[in-house]
């Protein structure tokens, strides 16, 4: 198997011959196969990953992962969720809406809003799967949003956290 420089993982013949020898039940999904492997993207078969040739790109490293960061991989419930209406949503007093508005323009100018509906699919998932998680640590605990939506359980403005610390 071979890397190239976006991280991204390129798979020979023999990778793929280890892998259905290993497990002939394997689900593989959009794996980037070298131009050596033929293959009919055109044929169905059951078990039969999905492959696509892998291309160089004739971008930049940064570029590449800007491309990924605004994809997110996510239900299309959870991409078109309004988060900031949801979060304003939890709040049951005037110091929570004014807390969270504060904290939602500092998020939404940072161009974050996608990560926070990542992580309420992520807290989503987990509560579902009966996943536990802790409590909190480090700088996210002083963010009121975050606690929120449950990815930790320090509550910021009973503490008298500042939102700076978050975002240092």
């Amino acid at each position: 198997m071979q890397i190239d420089i976006y991280g991204q993982q390129i798979l020979d013949e023999m990778d793929l011959c280890s892998a259905f020898l290993s497990d002939p039940n394997i689900k593989i999904k959009n794996a980037l196969v070298s131009d050596d492997i033929y293959f009919d993207k055109d044929l169905e078969i059951e078990n039969i990953p999905t492959f696509k040739k892998y291309v160089k790109q004739s971008i930049t490293k940064e570029e590449f992962d800007n491309q990924l960061q605004r994809n997110w991989f996510i239900p299309e419930e959870y991409n078109q969720l309004d988060i900031a209406k949801h979060v304003l949503d939890l709040c049951q007093t005037d110091a929570e809406l004014q807390r969270v508005g504060q904290e939602l323009i500092l998020y939404q100018q940072r161009d974050l809003f996608q990560l926070l509906r990542y992580c309420k699919y992520l807290v989503d998932t987990m509560r579902a799967n009966k996943v536990v998680w802790g409590v909190g640590r480090g700088s996210s605990v002083s963010s009121y949003v975050l606690y929120l939506m449950g990815i930790h359980r320090i509550n910021s403005l009973h503490y008298d956290l500042s939102i700076d610390e978050f975002l240092k």
